[in-house]
């Protein structure tokens, strides 16, 4: 379908040309409409068009490893899609739906170009919008990557909290309770042998006074340690949170293709019912 200038002036990427160029772009391009529900490309197509939304809105979204649709970008109208393909000349990484009846603009790469050519200012803002939908993705594969929690506490962690975690492992171990054992049955059999020449004799006044301080020291150490520990649970819980989620949108995301599913189902349905019989 021809494309009027008039309508390429609605569209933000075109606004800047002046009459003479916009009719000779909308001489090139041609406008295309898709019903609701309808595919504009699927995934590993040749990228021959790109498209610029007139009205209407469109899912962009891709399968990842697990086989699950991941809905990359929900652009409406005034912004644009399938540009990076299209550009390079590479099959489409992506498929696209239109969610309503929707009208766009049928961009080639050719179109581009003369498009730069005409109005070299253009590309700034085509570059903007190529970037904002980088940037999306960039952040889509930030919150889907599930790292390790043991991972993301050890960046976390100071060496103050790493010597608070050693001496409270050291502590709540048997290695420290048969060594005290063994210090304290020495030093007290060493005092008592020397009876009057003893450093410390009975009751133990400075082995009282020692073990005061070090128990003294080693509690607010210990629960240091402790408050790392609920460091640690905070961490892993909200991590835990974001895979829900994710596993939360999976399950919506199978509900919606089932209500699709079953929808098309009905349209079937209804459209068998009321063919005429042949005769």
């Amino acid at each position: 379908m021809a494309c009027n200038p008039e309508v390429l002036k609605q569209v933000p990427l075109f606004a800047l040309l002046d009459e003479e160029e916009l009719a000779v772009l909308a001489g090139q391009v041609s406008l295309a409409r898709f019903a609701g529900r309808q595919r504009i490309y699927k995934r590993d197509e040749p990228a021959a068009h790109a498209y610029v939304i007139i009205s209407g809105a469109v899912r962009i979204s891709t399968v990842d490893e697990d086989q699950q649709e991941v809905v990359v970008d929900q652009p409406s109208a005034g912004e644009f899609f399938g540009f990076a393909s299209m550009i390079d000349e590479t099959p489409h990484q992506t498929s696209a739906v239109a969610l309503e009846e929707t009208v766009c603009v049928q961009v080639k790469r050719y179109d581009i170009m003369v498009l730069l050519q005409r109005k070299p200012h253009a590309g700034m803002d085509l570059l903007t919008a190529l970037g904002r939908q980088f940037h999306a993705a960039q952040k889509l594969v930030r919150s889907r990557s599930a790292r390790n929690p043991n991972e993301v506490i050890e960046e976390q962690a100071s060496f103050g909290n790493r010597v608070a975690d050693s001496v409270a492992h050291f502590g709540g171990s048997w290695s420290f309770i048969l060594s005290c054992l063994a210090f304290l049955t020495v030093y007290v059999c060493i005092n008592v042998s020397l009876t009057h020449s003893a450093w410390d004799p009975y009751p133990f006044i400075l082995l009282n006074l020692f073990l005061s301080m070090l128990a003294a020291i080693q509690a607010p150490i210990i629960m240091m340690s402790q408050n790392r520990q609920d460091a640690k649970d905070r961490v892993r819980s909200e991590l835990d949170y974001e895979v829900n989620r994710r596993a939360a949108a999976d399950i919506q995301g199978l509900a919606r293709k089932l209500n699709f599913l079953g929808e098309q189902i009905s349209d079937l349905e209804d459209l068998i019912r009321h063919k005429p019989v042949a005769r």
